[in-house]
C-alpha cells in the first residue's frame, strides 16, 4: 500500500533534528558536513535523516564536483502548509465565537 505526500511529509518533519536540518537549508544549499555541524551525532546518522527528508521530497542533493550541496524543496510544504489552513480556519471560527460569547458576558455584566 502506497502512503500518501501528506503523511510522508508530517512524518519526516516530526523528527526535531529534521526540522533543524530544513531551518538551516531554508538559508541556502549545504554540504551533509555543514548541516551536520550543530549536531551531537556522526556524519551517518545525519545522512540517514536527510535520506528520510529526502524520500519525502523535502530536500533535494544536486552534485558539483565532489561537492554534494543538499536543497530545501519546499512543494511538500506547501502541501502541508495548505492542509494546515483548513483548520486554522476551524479553530479561528471557535476563538471569534468565544470572543463574542465573553463580550456579551462582559456586557451583561456591566449592566
Amino acid at each position: 500500500m502506497a502512503v500518501d505526500q501528506l503523511s510522508t511529509t508530517f512524518a519526516a518533519l516530526a523528527d526535531p533534528t529534521r526540522r533543524a536540518i530544513l531551518a538551516r537549508l531554508a538559508r541556502g544549499e549545504a554540504s551533509v558536513t555543514e548541516l551536520a555541524e550543530p549536531f551531537a551525532m556522526s556524519l551517518p546518522a545525519v545522512s540517514k535523516h536527510l535520506k528520510v527528508l529526502e524520500n519525502a521530497g523535502l530536500i533535494t542533493r544536486g552534485r558539483t564536483a565532489q561537492w554534494r550541496p543538499c536543497r530545501l524543496e519546499a512543494a511538500p510544504l506547501r502541501q502541508a502548509t495548505d492542509w494546515l489552513a483548513e483548520y486554522r480556519r476551524f479553530w479561528e471560527d471557535g476563538f471569534d465565537r468565544l470572543d463574542q460569547h465573553l463580550r456579551d458576558l462582559q456586557k451583561g455584566h456591566d449592566d
